[in-house]
């Protein structure tokens, strides 16, 4: 929206709305694009989930007296940083959601992009740092972001009534009904809807399109870069990693309430990238197939309501999918995101020397060892040949790397969901100055679009210097 429309509120002046708990207090601000618009930042959507709650589903927000400030984010929920491997303390109180519109009062009710944020179900968060909705926002639309809780903290399974798993995906069932009822005070629609997400956040909008929790909440969903169906997502034996998890924070116990009184007592930096793996093979796994150990689960029975009850497949094999349209896809250089791990002598003495890595978990997890050895040589002859894997043969390996770890999962998915609304597929192959991961491959002779370069075109970065002028290839782009 440009400054003539706003003529009775200046820049950086509060502005008032009322939702559902109480009065906010948010700011007028300008976009990178000149645009202007609503912020409403740190917008608590749920109690916050600590003490007797910590592993458990989320509850509805208190209400609170007088004006709430909504003009910071909220804090991010306790994480270790990925590429960086640094903590992040965060807080466990840390369900909150950001809302920026163009317009308050629009003559039509503005259609809603709700982002759900990646990071392997362990880090990110929906901070506007990195998810600026400047680009977007300039296209009429709202923009909400979130925050949802990570890692042990969001997804470990005990597999009881009390802690069945899935915390993480039911904060963002709750973040989403909060948006159905309040969106329209910020003049949005609430039966226009849009989720989208990223990696992880991607493989949340496919499990919402199959969760009878999700049903009739959203509209369309856009998947960028992931499935439920990626190997990094697989869940293995969920409640044994809880016990396993216990013993090594050194409580060992077979009861279940007492490992939950235990968990629920221990500073909750412990709970946080403590690799609970269960077979050796987990150890030496490539970076490719690594298995994290606290994902979404198929919920069992106990009368509780349940985000999955099936595996997804099994879903889609019925058809009893929520009735939504589908956008779908991927980069085309996927893997280039972590050719600082593969140029690694040691990660590439590991691939030569142990060539099942080249397998697929969930086939190596289900295989006897000759399958395995039949399939890992099939791979390297089609890829490789009979070369050995080396820097020099980088393009290779990244060709390899994102057919095996996206490409043919994202195909699986799509090939077998029903059409009950209209479905996309999505090739991102842009190469600007804003591919910051995708310049990783320049020096192998790699020119491509890499996992995350997407959201470099979608969402505006504060403490990213990335170009954006007008008249470049970039802004033509984005």
């Amino acid at each position: 929206m440009k400054i003539s429309s706003l003529l009775n509120i200046a820049l950086g002046e509060d502005v008032l709305v009322e939702v559902q708990q109480g009065w906010l207090s948010g700011k007028l601000v300008e976009a990178v694009t000149g645009d202007y618009f609503y912020s409403f930042k740190g917008i608590p959507y749920a109690k916050p989930p600590i003490g007797s709650l910590r592993f458990k589903a989320p509850e509805e927000p208190d209400s609170w007296n007088g004006v709430r400030n909504a003009i910071e984010n909220g804090p991010v929920c306790p994480q270790i940083q990925n590429l960086k491997n640094y903590y992040v303390p965060g807080s466990e109180d840390c369900l909150f959601l950001n809302v920026f519109t163009p317009d308050m009062n629009p003559p039509t009710p503005l259609p809603v992009m709700f982002y759900i944020h990646g990071g392997l179900y362990k880090s990110s968060s929906g901070d506007d740092t990195f998810l600026g909705p400047d680009f977007m926002i300039s296209k009429n639309v709202i923009v909400v972001t979130i925050n949802y809780r990570l890692d042990a903290i969001g997804f470990l399974s005990m597999e009881t009534k009390e802690v069945p798993g899935n915390a993480g995906m039911k904060d963002q069932v709750l973040a989403l009904q909060w948006v159905r009822r309040n969106i329209n005070k910020f003049g949005g629609d609430p039966n226009r809807i849009t989720m989208f997400g990223q990696s992880a956040g991607a493989a949340s909008i496919a499990y919402h399109m199959v969760s009878p929790m999700s049903k009739g909440l959203f509209q369309r969903g856009i998947l960028l870069s992931g499935v439920p169906n990626l190997d990094c997502f697989y869940s293995y034996k969920p409640r044994d990693r809880a016990f396993k998890l216990g013993k090594i924070l050194g409580f060992e116990t077979k009861n279940t309430s007492e490992l939950l009184t235990f968990l629920q007592s221990v500073p909750v930096k412990k709970l946080i990238n403590t690799t609970s793996t269960l077979l050796a093979s987990e150890e030496i796994t490539s970076i490719i197939f690594k298995l994290h150990p606290f994902v979404p689960v198929i919920e069992k029975d106990f009368g509780q309501q349940r985000f999955l009850i099936e595996d997804p497949f099994k879903t889609l094999e019925r058809g009893n999918v929520n009735k939504v349209d589908v956008l779908c896809g991927y980069t085309s250089h996927e893997n280039l995101l972590l050719i600082p791990f593969y140029v690694n002598w040691f990660y590439i003495e590991r691939y030569n020397r142990y060539r099942e890595l080249f397998v697929p978990t969930k086939i190596l997890f289900s295989s006897p060892p000759d399958v395995i050895l039949h399939l890992a040589d099939r791979i390297t002859d089609h890829y490789f040949g009979d070369k050995t894997i080396s820097v020099s043969n980088m393009p290779e390996f990244i060709n390899y790397a994102s057919a095996a770890t996206m490409f043919y999962d994202v195909h699986r998915f799509l090939r077998r969901w029903p059409q009950v609304g209209t479905t996309y597929f999505y090739k991102f192959s842009a190469y600007s100055a804003r591919s910051m991961y995708g310049h990783q491959g320049a020096n192998y002779g790699i020119y491509g679009s890499s996992h995350l370069d997407d959201l470099l075109h979608l969402f505006y970065q504060k403490d990213l210097d990335l170009p954006y002028k007008r008249n470049t290839k970039e802004y033509r782009i984005v």
